[in-house]
C-alpha cells in the first residue's frame, strides 16, 4: 500500500477564506487514519485535496515519497467511498464494480476475477446480477466498498460513507469497514463527524476545526491526554464536564474552589497549577470518572441537584447542577435503584484523571491542557521547519508544545 505525507498543507478559496492552514500529517503505511471534527472543520477539503478533488494552494502531498500536487486524479492509485454511494442506477451490480476496470480496458477475465472476490470478502455474490434500486442502504454502501476495492489502489478514501444508514446499519458498517482494513492491510483514510466512528475504527485519529489540525494520535491517547478544552470536549461520549473553577492556594496546598465545593488535585497537578492561584481555569472531568457514594464529608465530594436522569439499562446518565453549572455523570445501574429529580446526591470525581484547562474567552483555541506536556509534532510546518502557531491567527498552542509529556 502506501504512506501518504501532507506538508503545510493549505487551502484557500476565493476572498482570501483559508478552509485548510498547515496542515502537517504523515499516514503510515496500512494506517487506518480518521479525520474527524465538526461541520466545516477542514476535513473533507483535506480530504479532497489528498484525491485531487480540490487544488492544494499551499504545501505540498506526497504518496510514497512522490509529490501529487499537479497528477490527476486518475494517476494518483487512489479509490474513494462517497457518502450517496455514487452508484449508476440503470447498470447492475456486478457492472458497478466492473466499470472503472472497464474503462482501463483491463482482460475480462481478470475483471471477472477481481469482482468475484470483492463480491466474496463483502458478502454480494448473491446480488451480482441486481440493480442499486433493489438493495438496502447497507448493501449499496457494500458495492460502493467493492467498486473501491477492485481496484486495488495505493489509498482507499472514505467521505462520510455510513452518514446516509439508519443508527443501527451504522454499528454494522463501522464493524464491516473495519474488518475490512484487517483483510486487506490497506492504507485508509476516513472522513466522519462522528467521534465514535473514530475511537472504534481508526489506528490514528486527527482532530481539526476551524481548519486547523488540533490533536493527532492513537484513539486511547487523545481520549487520555487530551492536548486541550475541545479535543477534550469533543472526544468521548457522553462528553467530557467542565466546571468554571478558582485556583487558590490553602495552607500548604492548591485547591480548585467551585464556590460550592472544593477540590484538591494531585501532588502534580498541584505543581503545575501553582502559576494559576487566583486564576479562573477550567475543571474537567469525564461523565465515567465520576464515583456516586453517599459520603458528604469525603475529600473532593462534589454535592449536586439531580436536574434530569437517562435510564439506560445497564447505566442511568444523570444530569447535575451546581451553581449555574451543569455536568453528566454516567450511573452503573447496580449503583442505586433509582435517582428522583430534585434529589441532592453525592459523587467523587477520580482526581488522578481530571484534567485544568486555560480559561482564556479572547482565544478559546489556546485552551490548553494545563497539567500535561502533549508532544505535538504537526505544529511544526514540514516545510519551513516553522514551529508553533501565533495566537493572532487563532492557533492552538506555541513551541513548547513539542516538550515531551
Amino acid at each position: 500500500m502506501a504512506k501518504v505525507e501532507l506538508k503545510g498543507i493549505g487551502k484557500i478559496y476565493d476572498g482570501g477564506v483559508h478552509a485548510v492552514q498547515n496542515a502537517n500529517i504523515t499516514i503510515e503505511d496500512k494506517d487506518f487514519c480518521v479525520f474527524v471534527g465538526p461541520s466545516g472543520c477542514g476535513k473533507s477539503t483535506t480530504l479532497r485535496m489528498i484525491a485531487g478533488l480540490e487544488e492544494i494552494s499551499e504545501g505540498e502531498l506526497l504518496i510514497d515519497g512522490e509529490l501529487m500536487n499537479d497528477v490527476p486524479p486518475k494517476d494518483r492509485n487512489i479509490a474513494m467511498v462517497f457518502q450517496n454511494y455514487a452508484l449508476y442506477p440503470h447498470m447492475t451490480v456486478y457492472d458497478n464494480m466492473a466499470f472503472g476496470l472497464k474503462i482501463r480496458k483491463m482482460d475480462k477475465a481478470e475483471i471477472r476475477r477481481r469482482v468475484d472476490e470483492a463480491a466474496t470478502s463483502l458478502g454480494l455474490t448473491q446480488y451480482l446480477d441486481r440493480k442499486p434500486k433493489a438493495l438496502s442502504g447497507g448493501q449499496r454502501q457494500r458495492v460502493a466498498v467493492g467498486r473501491a476495492i477492485v481496484r486495488n489502489p495505493k489509498v482507499f478514501l472514505f467521505d462520510e460513507p455510513l452518514s446516509n444508514l439508519d443508527a443501527k446499519l451504522r454499528v454494522t458498517m463501522r464493524g464491516e469497514i473495519a474488518a475490512l482494513h484487517q483483510r486487506l492491510q490497506a492504507t485508509m483514510i476516513y472522513v466522519t463527524h462522528d467521534q465514535i466512528e473514530a475511537m472504534t475504527m481508526g489506528t490514528k485519529i486527527v482532530v481539526m476545526k476551524d481548519g486547523h489540525v488540533q490533536q493527532i494520535g492513537e484513539p486511547l491517547f487523545l481520549y487520555n491526554h487530551p492536548i486541550n478544552k475541545f479535543v477534550a470536549g469533543f472526544i468521548g461520549s457522553p462528553p467530557m464536564n467542565f466546571l468554571t473553577v478558582t485556583i487558590k492556594k490553602k495552607g500548604d496546598a492548591i485547591i480548585a474552589d467551585e464556590g460550592t465545593f472544593e477540590l484538591v488535585p494531585t501532588a502534580e497537578q498541584q505543581v503545575a497549577l501553582k502559576e494559576y492561584v487566583g486564576k479562573d481555569v477550567y475543571f474537567g472531568v469525564r461523565p465515567e470518572d465520576l464515583a456516586y457514594g453517599d459520603a458528604p464529608f469525603a475529600e473532593n465530594n462534589m454535592q449536586m441537584k439531580v436536574s434530569n436522569k437517562e435510564p439506560l439499562g445497564a447505566e442511568t446518565h444523570l444530569f447535575l447542577a451546581t451553581k449555574g453549572q451543569n455536568i453528566i455523570a454516567r450511573v452503573q445501574a447496580s449503583a442505586k435503584e433509582s435517582f428522583k429529580l430534585g434529589e441532592t446526591v453525592n459523587f467523587q470525581p477520580a482526581m488522578n484523571r481530571c484534567k485544568f484547562f486555560v480559561k482564556n474567552p479572547e482565544d478559546l483555541d489556546a485552551e490548553l491542557n494545563i497539567c500535561e506536556r502533549i508532544e505535538a509534532p504537526w505544529l511544526v510546518n514540514a516545510l519551513t521547519g516553522e514551529v508553533g502557531y501565533k495566537k493572532d491567527e487563532g492557533f492552538i498552542a506555541d513551541a513548547s508544545a513539542n516538550d515531551n509529556m
